[in-house]
């Protein structure tokens, strides 16, 4: 086998473990990521509306509820001192405005230790694909960008 033909093998297997595996890995961490900035944003809305009932009093409240595909139904809620607060994997529990707070805060920091490992790792991914991308550029003898 002749020197170029084995060239094109290795850049050819390099380009398909960057289109298999790298890329998809770095769209599947991204998606991840938002996931995690998704349910941050949700205990950090959570923690600013109790508060703000806590702070004006309100036992009660009227509201419009997303039923689910943007269609909304109004709701009365006769006593705001009690939610509901998922507390993963499917189960949610019945706190107090104060026992929600006191709750929050750990939830929240978990949240930024994953976003901070999920950005670790898709800076990681983004090296291997630009290590690889190298690799090819030195195969071809083309200069770095």
């Amino acid at each position: 086998m002749d020197k170029d033909r084995l060239t094109e093998e290795k850049i050819q297997r390099f380009e398909e473990f960057v289109d298999r595996r790298l890329k998809p890995d770095l769209v599947r961490a991204i998606g991840e990521r938002d996931k995690v900035f998704e349910q941050q944003k949700v205990f950090s809305d959570l923690r600013r509306n109790l508060e703000s009932l806590e702070k004006n009093s309100v036992t009660s409240l009227r509201s419009m509820v997303n039923l689910g595909s943007e269609v909304y139904a109004q709701a009365d809620v006769p006593d705001t001192r009690h939610i509901f607060v998922d507390v993963g994997l499917g189960f949610h529990v019945e706190l107090t405005w104060s026992e929600a707070l006191k709750i929050i805060p750990a939830r929240e920091e978990k949240f930024a230790r994953q976003i901070e490992e999920y950005t670790r790792l898709i800076a990681q991914i983004k090296a291997q694909i630009k290590m690889v991308s190298q690799g090819i550029r030195e195969l071809l003898q083309l200069p770095a960008e």
